[in-house]
């Protein structure tokens, strides 16, 4: 038995020891002191409490020009440790097929984006573009795993953007209707099953593809926008889809606080990707 435990601990040391492309380490996503974000597993479909604990890593964004609703955009985003490392592409893996996702959301919960940036010849910044609809402070999550602990963490900043309240968009193809129901109230701290189910009005098929390795994504969002809860299927086998006439996905959540949330499912109906939300409200 000792034979095997030393053989054990060499192994584990060993496999601690190998390069990982990274120069950053498992401390440098660590931060002193209590209230601060603990490593995710992303198989475990919890909300997230983000702006409220400290992250181990600070995130700022720079627009190119001052944002205005309705226009496009541009935005650097810098990423580094608490200890200022920048942190590069090598210092994630991948996740969800990206390095980096941002959830952009603004105040009302009425507008929801899903941005992946680029890395740019600058260690630590990235680069994206989006468009928002409403005026208003949009917060933008930011969702990533580094390599260095290989599990999810997270960060959060603020974003100004003025203009008119709302700015109308085309609406997405009415042809698909969506539908997101439980099989019981939901109710804080308490597992809910959810069901997602899409239907072709004009009858047919449903050209649901898979996005970023799934066949569909749920954000929920809190009114306060204190974090989020990013949800996957369980339906994990792209390789056996759901029914092409009535697709049916199933997921699980489970939600701390009562109150107002918003649910956002994403999916690719025919190589476009379509957002919908769905307003709930979660009981004690």
């Amino acid at each position: 038995m000792a034979l095997i435990t030393v053989v054990a601990v060499a192994l584990f040391v060993g496999f601690r020891l190998l390069p990982t492309g990274t120069n950053l380490s498992h401390m440098d996503f660590r931060v002193s002191g209590g209230n601060s974000i603990e490593f995710c597993d992303p198989a475990n479909p919890q909300f997230l409490p983000v702006v409220n604990v400290r992250s181990p890593v600070m995130m700022t964004l720079q627009p190119a020009a001052a944002p205005v609703a309705g226009a496009v955009v541009r935005l650097t985003v810098a990423l580094k440790t608490a200890s200022d490392k920048p942190i590069t592409p090598a210092d994630l893996i991948v996740s969800h097929t990206k390095l980096l996702h941002l959830l952009i959301v603004d105040p009302t919960l009425g507008d929801y984006q899903h941005v992946h940036p680029e890395p740019t010849a600058t260690p630590g910044e990235w680069t994206m573009e989006f468009r928002p609809r409403h005026a208003g402070n949009y917060r933008v999550f930011a969702d990533f795993t580094p390599a260095a602990t290989g599990r999810g963490l997270y960060a959060s900043a603020d974003l100004m953007v003025t203009g008119a309240v709302a700015v109308d968009v085309p609406p997405d193809d009415a042809r698909w209707q969506f539908a997101l129901v439980s099989t019981a109230p939901i109710r804080a701290r308490v597992p809910a099953d959810l069901k997602l189910t899409l239907t072709n009005e004009g009858g047919g098929n449903v050209p649901l593809q898979p996005v970023m390795g799934a066949f569909a994504h749920l954000v929920a969002f809190d009114a306060d926008r204190s974090g989020f809860a990013h949800l996957h299927p369980m339906e994990v086998d792209l390789l056996a889809p759901p029914d092409a006439v009535h697709p049916q996905l199933n997921f699980k959540v489970t939600i701390p606080e009562s109150g107002r949330y918003v649910i956002w499912a994403q999916v690719n109906l025919g190589g476009t990707e379509v957002f919908r939300p769905f307003p709930i409200e979660v009981g004690r």
